[in-house]
């Protein structure tokens, strides 16, 4: 079996420890079962990308060291692949349109009598015509995975779907996320659904990413089940912490590797820090 694992940071602010033992752990696995390592820019949140983050982000992970396939994966010039793939899911009415605002939605979920979080929101698609009235008027939408006919549309298997990773073969259970955002109204495309497609598309067999991910592979299984797409192994690593306890933020400047590096700091060093 091959082997492609994948870094896939977001240009948003310079790398930091956290960041780097990721990459590292990815990387080195990939070296050590003679395989593929790919690095692919997660770039859709146009408010907070910034070219500046982008640069740095390939010097600071060839500073430590590691190398990757070209081209870059970069999801902001994929787009149309990201539609296409929500288009189909509309057409196998997979998807609806939710025009509920936060506030709605809070309110909603306070009075559910199930005790749902925002994160495990259900709804339901409006009626032909007052979808269409409120089209017409130019309201803003999410399209939501509808997890009802999701469910519906997989039949038993929506009930034998599981993963593999650090712990073993685990029953997936992807009604904790609810009907989750997979697109909006003027953006085609959501993190979890471009992810999965990308891992799929760059070939990616094992994704190696931090422990606060986990709960994400629940859903990704059923996406890429509802797409056809292969199912890669999972690996959840560890997160860096501060000394406050909490894991490290882009805000957090005192560990950025840009930081380090201008600190005479050495790559073997940043190695050490993280525990490698």
């Amino acid at each position: 079996m091959s082997f492609v694992t994948r870094f896939a940071p977001s240009p948003t602010g310079y790398l930091h420890l956290g960041h780097a033992f990721s990459a590292l752990t990815a990387f080195d696995a990939a070296q050590a079962a003679g395989g593929r390592f790919v690095l692919r820019i997660e770039d859709i949140d146009q408010g907070r990308v910034r070219p500046e983050f982008d640069a740095a982000i390939l010097e600071d992970l060839a500073w430590l060291g590691l190398r990757w396939e070209e081209p870059v994966r970069r999801q902001s010039k994929h787009m149309a692949e990201y539609e296409a793939a929500l288009s189909g899911l509309v057409e196998r009415q997979l998807v609806y349109r939710c025009f509920l605002t936060r506030k709605e939605i809070a309110e909603a979920i306070a009075s559910a009598p199930h005790g749902e979080t925002e994160e495990a929101f259900r709804g339901e698609a409006l009626a032909p015509a007052d979808e269409a009235a409120r089209l017409a008027a130019g309201e803003a939408f999410a399209w939501r995975l509808s997890l009802k006919k999701a469910r519906a549309a997989l039949g038993s298997a929506y009930f034998s779907l599981v993963f593999e990773d650090e712990t073993g073969l685990v029953r997936a259970a992807p009604e904790q996320h609810g009907d989750v955002v997979l697109a909006r109204k003027d953006f085609g495309t959501s993190y979890h659904l471009a992810s999965v497609l990308d891992d799929a598309l760059q070939g990616v067999t094992h994704v190696i990413r931090g422990e606060d991910l986990r709960e994400a592979a629940h859903l990704h299984v059923l996406l890429q089940k509802l797409l056809e797409l292969p199912q890669p192994v999972y690996r959840h690593h560890r997160l860096i912490v501060g000394e406050d306890g909490k894991r490290l933020a882009k805000r957090d400047q005192a560990a950025t590797l840009r930081s380090l590096r201008e600190a005479g700091r050495t790559p073997a060093e940043v190695r050490a820090m993280v525990g490698l």
